[in-house]
């Protein structure tokens, strides 16, 4: 009797950034179970910590990713879980040093020179995006359904729900500008979450 053939491992994608300062990440991820990909291209040196573990006691059944991040301070690396199939994207926080990242349901603050996780916020349903400005004193998660601003402690500043599925955002002329899946446009303003007209 032949062996059952067994499943193609999913293969990793890879994204790179530069940030400002001097740190260059490079993104890693892969779908359920492909945990094997992820750490086949692992770098050794370096700090490594797994966050898995914030999203569920066995992470390695899940789609995971990792970010490594090399500066002028050293290099470190994190890996991330997600129940769902998802691109991680980070943004660099200048004033508070944080890097903040965003994969699955969860936004991540880790400290951008050293990978020590600060803080971590979940999303009750995926994060589309993260919006930062020198403009306001907080970052804007994005979720499918939810805008939530947060401080540098990762705590909320303002909240707004959305009865239209968001697709896209972006900061326009001074407005968090909200694409939904249905067409629409929502206009907020970044500083304090009150829908703007217009």
């Amino acid at each position: 009797m032949s062996p059952e053939p067994t499943a193609p491992l999913p293969e990793a994608k890879r994204s790179g950034v530069q940030y400002p300062g001097g740190l260059a990440a490079r993104y890693r991820w892969t779908g359920s179970g492909g945990i094997a990909a992820i750490t086949a291209m692992s770098e050794a040196g370096g700090s490594l910590t797994d966050h898995g573990t914030l999203v569920s006691p066995q992470p390695d059944r899940l789609c995971r990713a990792e970010l490594r991040v090399e500066g002028p301070s050293g290099t470190w690396t994190a890996r991330f879980a997600s129940p769902i199939h998802d691109e991680p994207r980070g943004l660099l926080w200048d004033t508070t040093g944080l890097l903040i990242v965003k994969y699955g349901f969860v936004t991540y603050a880790l400290a951008a020179r050293t990978g020590e996780l600060r803080w971590h916020h979940v999303s009750g349903t995926p994060v589309v995006a993260l919006l930062g400005s020198s403009r306001i004193a907080h970052i804007l998660v994005q979720s499918e359904v939810e805008t939530v601003a947060l401080d540098a402690d990762g705590a909320p500043v303002w909240r707004a729900a959305h009865g239209e599925v968001v697709a896209e955002a972006e900061l326009v002329g001074g407005r968090l500008v909200l694409s939904t899946w249905g067409g629409f446009l929502i206009t907020l303003d970044p500083a304090t979450g009150r829908t703007l007209e217009g």
